[in-house]
């Protein structure tokens, strides 16, 4: 069943067509936005949780035309993610059809939305949806606030995780980025994409790991520029780690 996104400015249109989504037996879920930045909050969170989390977005259905960011404006930025939601454009302006398929939008509605035809926009997301679910997981993103502004930053481009409380420091390839999240929570969640716990405060992914230094009774790992150290809890795990990784 299609969990699913609704973008308007407009309360009223914006609760009709919810209420629609809603009644379609086909969707599982159907949440609501004022504004394209909501959404892209929305989506970010989607994108933190995965595919199979609870606030995934199988598709957004979008008005174009809003205050600030235009529907058009969101969907090119929903066209850089490595697994953007599909996008169905329901708006009262005929004129940009064009411009939407350019943008690869799975549908077209117009305004006022009739029931049978926002019905057929739901059947061709689910076909969609469905004929591309055994497709290979694209690379996970995380959410990050610049300023005010959303980015979307690749795991795999992070090479270590640091604690701050209950935020974390992504340390990736271009910079690092503090999100809200515990470190014990991107540890539980990346563990599969090869992050390891090698001290109370860092998180490393396996593969970024250069040099194991063992001096004295310490250990630490050379991560690119950094030093970080190894606590004796994780040390022995983290040995035969990088042992079974060299061929």
């Amino acid at each position: 069943m299609l969990r699913v996104l609704a973008v308007d400015d407009e309360a009223p249109a914006l609760g009709e067509l919810l209420y629609l989504l809603r009644a379609d037996p086909r969707v599982r879920s159907a949440e609501g936005a004022r504004d394209a930045t909501e959404a892209l909050r929305r989506i970010g969170r989607a994108l933190e949780a995965g595919p199979g989390g609870d606030e995934a977005v199988d598709v957004v259905f979008l008005d174009i035309h809003m205050p600030g960011l235009g529907g058009l404006d969101l969907a090119r930025l929903l066209g850089g993610f490595a697994r953007p939601p599909l996008i169905v454009f329901v708006t009262a302006h005929e004129g940009f059809a064009v411009h939407a398929f350019d943008l690869e939008a799975v549908d077209y509605v117009l305004k006022p939305v009739r029931r049978e035809r926002l019905a057929e926009a739901v059947r061709r997301v689910h076909d969609l949806v469905h004929t591309t679910a055994q497709a290979a997981p694209a690379p996970e993103q995380i959410a990050v606030e610049l300023g005010g502004v959303t980015r979307f930053v690749s795991v795999d481009t992070i090479a270590y995780v640091e604690a701050h409380g209950d935020y974390a420091r992504l340390h990736t390839d271009h910079g690092s980025h503090l999100v809200r999240i515990p470190l014990s929570t991107l540890e539980e969640r990346w563990a599969a994409r090869g992050f390891v716990r090698i001290h109370r405060s860092h998180l490393v992914a396996l593969d970024r790991i250069d040099e194991l230094r063992l001096d004295g009774g310490a250990t630490s790992v050379r991560v690119g520029d950094a030093e970080l150290a190894v606590s004796r809890r994780h040390a022995r795990h983290l040995r035969e780690l990088l042992m079974r990784r060299v061929p």
